[in-house]
């Protein structure tokens, strides 16, 4: 299998055998059931369906019960499909994947949808320097966009501008975070480095193996 749901416990830093000392993120990884199995002949394509964290029967729709119900597994929260497998090796339906497939040291890449900022402006949107680093454009307003084009001809605002906005809330993956640690008694994967979204937030885990 390609890879886990996960849910971002939070972050922490760990020292290496050198003593340095390395900022990491706690991941609970699975466990995961596969609850569909597609192929190209019925679905038009590969891909195993996983899902992940246990969910209340009274919040599941009928539909999902049944669904759910074939693959001997209770309701859950989070259902992801994986389109990438190892060689030669593909996972039943209703089999339970753990943190076990991992290996301390490989190379992971991580996807989940960002922490959501609201409207923000262009200094902290798209990093402009405001008044104070000379930015062209401005008089006297600190953290104000500046000129935005020509009079004339245009004579409109071009598609694409950087402008004031709403910031995050978007799916971002970090490529090739290497596992640092692995406790498969509790279900936790230690990456090193940073994961995008909030404690609590739900990631896909994938590997290129």
């Amino acid at each position: 299998m390609s890879g886990l749901i996960g849910k971002k416990i939070g972050m922490t830093s760990i020292f290496d055998a050198a003593g340095k000392n390395i900022p990491c993120t706690v991941i609970e990884a699975g466990p995961c059931v596969v609850t569909q199995v597609k192929s190209v002949a019925k679905d038009g394509y590969d891909a195993i369906q996983l899902a992940f964290d246990d969910k209340k029967e009274k919040n599941t729709s009928n539909a999902m019960k049944g669904h759910f119900a074939k693959a001997n597994t209770t309701p859950k929260r989070v259902v992801r499909e994986f389109t990438r497998f190892e060689a030669g090796h593909r996972k039943q339906h209703g089999e339970v994947l753990t943190v076990n497939m991992f290996e301390e040291g490989e190379f992971v890449d991580v996807s989940g949808i960002s922490k959501g900022k609201g409207f923000q402006g262009v200094v902290k949107r798209h990093g402009f320097g405001g008044v104070g680093d000379s930015t062209h454009g401005q008089h006297n307003r600190l953290r104000a966009p500046g000129s935005m084009g020509a009079s004339s001809y245009p004579s409109r605002v071009l598609p694409g501008m950087r402008m004031a906005g709403r910031t995050g809330g978007s799916r971002v993956k970090m490529l090739n975070l290497q596992i640092v640690k692995i406790f498969p008694e509790k279900n936790l994967l230690v990456v090193k480095g940073s994961v995008p979204g909030y404690n609590g937030s739900y990631l896909k885990i994938e590997r290129w193996s």
